[in-house]
């Protein structure tokens, strides 16, 4: 039988469909008429258009299938519209999902993310228990990702046999947009990273990521969720880290969190009444690097094997990709 990969062009979807690939599955992949698939590309996969908020191309995507893997999602720190965003990442999980359910599929994977978990307010590391406390953080991606993640495990109780997995920050190769993590690995191996900040950086390696998606469909419990990481650092140490794979200088100045509010609300300013384009840094995004924190993988670890590779090679890779291609 085959499975269905939702989201596949992208970052995190294309190492997905490899990985679904070298386990010897027949795959398909939904894919938007206009979106870009340099990803998969000379890939021995199916293409099905679609759009994960079309229930008829959801419908005739599914037949065949016996597995979902929803991974689809519209990532931005910063929209003019909103809109879209809400459209694709809940809509389009309700869509999904529910199709998966109408069709009677065997499993469904949903790719959730860490920042639906919240943060623990004495530090500690959050675990799939940790209540969620980010939505008066006012980031719109991080609401429309808890949302969809409610939605989903409505859905599950409904009878889908669902498993979510809660992935951190991916690292690796082939970072074509770049991600919000790849485009900060750019600015640094562009020097134009000027200092570093208070923060909590939980990271995966996105090959291992890939395949917990497939541990997660083969061995997770139907209605539980698993975190997807392997190291915690600070944003000063990946600095240090990634300076040191790359051979250049990192920040060695610590911006205090006044200053980087101050610089994001500039930075907001601009992007609205001047550039009209996607500020290097948001409100937002300045309250969650203070709030966000580090993350447990131990159930995933000890429920689904998930494997424990190193960050420090992840970036290694990273880096000579990037700057392979012209990033840096």
């Amino acid at each position: 039988m085959k499975v269905l990969v939702t989201g596949g062009t992208g970052f995190v979807g294309s190492y997905l469909v490899r990985a679904l690939l070298s386990a010897g599955k027949e795959v398909k992949v939904l894919v938007r008429r206009r979106s870009p698939t340099q990803a998969i590309e000379g890939l021995d996969v199916e293409i099905a258009y679609g759009d994960v908020c079309d229930r008829a191309s959801l419908d005739a995507a599914l037949k065949g299938c016996d597995t979902l893997y929803h991974a689809a999602a519209h990532m931005s720190t910063w929209e003019r519209d909103y809109g879209p965003m809400y459209r694709t990442n809940v809509e389009g999980a309700r869509t999904a999902l529910r199709a998966a359910l109408r069709h009677g599929v065997e499993r469904a994977v949903y790719t959730s993310s860490v920042v639906t978990l919240g943060a623990e307010e004495d530090g500690r590391p959050a675990t799939e228990e940790t209540r969620f406390n980010f939505w008066n953080l006012g980031d719109h991606y991080i609401r429309s990702k808890y949302l969809a993640e409610i939605v989903a495990l409505e859905i599950g109780r409904e009878g889908l046999p669902l498993v979510v997995v809660n992935p951190s920050g991916p690292i690796g190769a082939f970072d074509r947009r770049p991600s919000p993590l790849g485009g900060l690995t750019v600015r640094l191996l562009q020097g134009k990273v000027q200092g570093y900040f208070e923060g909590r950086l939980p990271l995966v390696d996105v090959e291992d990521l890939a395949r917990g998606h497939l541990l997660a469909a083969e061995k997770g419990r139907i209605g539980e969720r698993y975190i997807l990481s392997t190291e915690n650092l600070s944003f000063k140490a990946y600095f240090e880290m990634a300076g040191e794979v790359a051979g250049v200088e990192p920040p060695k100045v610590k911006i205090p969190a006044s200053v980087l509010r101050v610089a994001a609300y500039a930075s907001e300013f601009v992007a609205h009444h001047i550039t009209r384009r996607p500020p290097a840094l948001t409100v937002s995004g300045a309250k969650v690097l203070r709030k966000a924190g580090y993350v447990d993988p131990s159930k995933a670890v000890r429920e689904l094997g998930f494997p424990q590779s190193s960050i420090r090679a992840s970036v290694e890779r990273a880096v000579r990709w990037f700057k392979e291609n012209g990033y840096a």
